[in-house]
């Protein structure tokens, strides 16, 4: 059937209502690549006439030029340029998770009633790069459809609990951390009536800008005067993580500039560092790759599925788990950075979680 897809666009216009071509935007986050307008124009598909007459048009737009181009020496992003293609990418990074939410459960709805498909695998989940990739993997894999949809840690458990979902992403820290982590996360982690499939062991981290100009090697450095930072919501189980390694540092939120901003996706907090608009970041390693900045890891963490334990008896939950357990998801996994899928589909009750903190 049709496949709906929802993707945000720009729109930029002066106060006489003139519009820039929202192709122009694409254009710039190809110049900033390839260095050069002829291997910008071919790689999204215009000529190199139209892509020099956007230039020009955004120049007269703005009143100054969003590209310099010099004879031999390729094309440049302005100071503009680029505060224009990073304000797009945090956009994009901030409203993707949330847009391919909405599409899915459209998508979702519609296949329903046009084709009286079952109910879809309802997963409300942390954000997170190994989780993202279960809608399109179950449903070419297993042909069983998945509503994803991305919240806190705190708020899926607590879906769980509700009976909203048949399973909830959430994360815990190595170690006597990830103990300290589990008290917040209620009652759920202290029943043994759920299970607890594993779904991947990641890094979070530290983003700085490529080269790390201001200095900051270690948690205590967000203390500094000089130093912003960008959280995530609370709830989120990367902001309890950061919290609580605040506290080991000796560190309070309310003193470090910036610990009230929030994002509500590891890639929109990238993103931000990115842009300059922030000096640091909290979270997982591959949008630091992503945006091309440096990465300081802090903490090792397992990524989990919660579920009630007759749900991994019931043919989708059986289904989801032996993709976990096989080799297609596993290699997938393997190419994010800092992620590793090798116990994937390992199944645990409360207190084999508990036991495994304690060492």
């Amino acid at each position: 059937m049709p496949r709906i897809i929802i993707r945000p666009q720009w729109i930029v216009e002066s106060e006489h209502g003139e519009r820039l071509p929202p192709v122009l935007f694409p254009l710039l986050e190809a110049v900033q690549a390839t260095e050069k307008l002829t291997a910008a124009s071919r790689h999204i598909g215009i000529s190199y006439r139209h892509a020099w007459n956007l230039i020009e048009h955004g120049h007269r737009f703005f009143g100054t030029p969003l590209v310099a181009l010099q004879r031999g020496q390729g094309a440049q992003l302005t100071l503009l340029g680029e505060k224009l293609v990073w304000a797009e990418r945090r956009a994009r990074a901030r409203l993707g998770p949330h847009i391919e939410s909405l599409a899915s459960e459209i998508n979702l709805e519609l296949s329903q009633l046009l084709e009286s498909r079952p109910a879809a695998l309802r997963i409300h989940a942390s954000h997170g790069f190994a989780v993202a990739k279960l809608p399109e993997l179950m449903a070419k894999e297993m042909r069983i459809q998945v509503d994803l949809r991305f919240m806190g840690s705190v708020e899926a458990l607590a879906s769980l609990q509700h009976h909203n979902c048949a399973f909830a992403g959430f994360h815990l820290a190595d170690g006597e951390l990830g103990a300290e982590l589990a008290a917040e996360y209620g009652p759920l982690l202290k029943s043994d009536a759920h299970r607890f499939v594993h779904l991947a062991r990641r890094v979070q981290g530290l983003y700085v800008a490529k080269g790390n100009p201001i200095g900051v090697h270690s948690l205590s450095d967000l203390g500094r005067n000089d130093v912003r930072i960008i959280n995530r919501q609370l709830g989120s189980g990367t902001r309890i993580l950061l919290d609580h390694l605040l506290l080991r540092a000796g560190l309070r939120g309310e003193s470090i500039r910036g610990y009230q901003s929030e994002e509500f996706t590891h890639a929109a907090v990238a993103a931000y560092v990115a842009s300059g608009a922030a000096d640091a970041g909290f979270g997982v390693e591959p949008p630091a790759r992503q945006f091309g900045m440096d990465f300081i890891p802090l903490a090792h963490e397992t990524y989990f599925l919660a579920c009630e334990a007759q749900t991994l008896k019931e043919p989708s939950g059986a289904k989801l788990n032996a993709l976990l357990s096989g080799d297609i998801f596993r290699k997938a996994a393997k190419q994010l950075p800092g992620y590793d899928a090798g116990l994937a589909g390992n199944v645990l009750t409360a207190s084999d979680v508990m036991r495994s903190l304690r060492g």
